[in-house]
């Protein structure tokens, strides 16, 4: 029986999208980077599906390429490095409209950093390790590694981990910001799913609205930032959206940290 590279599954509303390629530490070849990206361009066109969480089987979330695959003659398994398309690690050049959370055990190194990386939120095992493996291989980051991982936890600590590549643990990464819930060993898929249900209970329309002004004003002069933001809240206020929570929180809703729809 073939290996099925990447297992997909959904709870509700939400999607669990997981590696499974224990045996290899969930590293990532050409046939597992196409099925991630595949995996994620069905999950934005499913109008029932409203939150993503990534994980890896086996105790492992992922240890990057395959770089037995990238050593093979004619490399027809290694992961494709083409300027445009999927990226090499598969849905890291997506841009989606909804929220995508990571949940880590074990290794999350090189280009399984990368993928964690273009996540929204992360949750880390307290034993996971994070790190920038591959420079003890010649393999550079080249799949939003350089720049996604200094915006997330600033260029000094960046700096840190891509020139040494030593490794960091999970509290460590709390620290600095790029992981975001703590879990015992075995249970950050667990956690995760919990904060996925958490976002499930906010108005989606306007929650979106607000993720997509952070990620859009990275790429804007402060003056246009501030002008997108009030524009795409505009457009939440116009929907309705706002005016039904408004009167969901007369009704009661939302008091004392007790959130629904």
């Amino acid at each position: 029986m073939s290996e099925i590279p990447v297992i997909v599954k959904t709870e509700g509303q939400v999607t669990v999208i997981s590696i499974n390629r224990p045996h290899v530490r969930n590293a990532v070849d050409r046939d597992t980077s196409t099925a991630l990206h595949d995996a994620f361009v069905a999950f934005e066109a499913d109008k029932n599906q409203c939150v993503a969480v990534l994980s890896g089987e086996g105790g492992t979330f992922c240890a990057g390429a395959d770089l037995k695959a990238i050593s093979e003659p004619g490399q027809a398994r290694a992961n494709r490095v083409e300027r445009h398309g999927p990226g090499p690690m598969g849905p890291t050049r997506l841009i989606l409209s909804k929220p995508t959370i990571c949940a880590i055990e074990g290794f999350c190194v090189a280009g399984g950093l990368e993928l964690a990386a273009w996540c929204d939120l992360r949750v880390a095992a307290n034993n996971a390790t994070f790190g920038v493996f591959c420079r003890r291989f010649g393999v550079p980051l080249i799949d939003g590694g350089t720049v996604r991982l200094p915006r997330l936890i600033g260029g000094s600590r960046a700096l840190d981990m891509i020139l040494t590549g030593r490794p960091v643990g999970a509290m460590e990464a709390l620290a600095m910001g790029l992981v975001n819930r703590i879990s015992e060993p075995g249970k950050a898929l667990e956690v995760a799913m919990d904060l996925a249900r958490t976002l499930l209970e906010f108005p989606q329309y306007c929650m979106r609205s607000d993720r997509q002004s952070l990620y859009e004003q990275w790429d804007l002069e402060f003056a246009a930032a501030m002008a997108n933001e009030i524009n795409l809240g505009i457009s939440v206020l116009q929907s309705g959206e706002t005016v039904a929570g408004a009167k969901h929180f007369v009704g009661g809703a939302g008091r004392h940290g007790i959130f629904g729809r």
